[in-house]
């Protein structure tokens, strides 16, 4: 684990880093879609998405 200064630590990732150049970034964030479309939630259904960052997901659950 990263025992230095973390804000230090993410800021540095996130100025010198794109999306797809990070481990936890997917393409397509399957699993989380079938999770989602699983409860059959309408389409004005609220959906919070806690720690995003640079996910895909809000865009796939838009279209």
């Amino acid at each position: 684990m990263y025992e230095g200064n973390k804000k230090a630590h993410w800021d540095d990732v996130y100025s010198n880093k794109t999306s797809d150049q990070v481990s936890w970034t997917q393409a397509v964030p399957q699993t989380s879609l079938d999770f989602i479309y699983g409860f059959l939630f309408s389409k004005s259904s609220s959906i919070i998405d806690i720690g995003d960052g640079d996910s895909n997901l809000v865009d796939f659950l838009i279209q």
